[in-house]
């Protein structure tokens, strides 16, 4: 990822008020906030189920070979 200096922000900065106007720059940053916060959430919504499948598969193969142990 390039390094954005403060040059590079401020002109970033101008293009976003250029195209949202000042009046909706609140919006828009609630909005991008939200976004992130719901991004963060399925994330971490997605690691805990795949731990979850984890533990699952952990369980059944020590139950699958805990029953050919007493079929032996």
């Amino acid at each position: 990822m390039p390094n954005l200096g403060p040059f590079e922000l401020i002109i970033i900065l101008v293009i976003i008020i250029i195209i949202f106007g000042v009046g909706r720059l609140p919006e828009v940053g609630g909005a991008l906030g939200k976004g992130i916060r719901e991004f963060r959430k399925a994330t971490r919504e997605g690691e805990e189920a795949k731990r979850e499948l984890e533990e699952m598969a952990k369980e059944d193969a020590e139950a699958a070979k805990a029953e050919k142990a007493e079929e032996a």
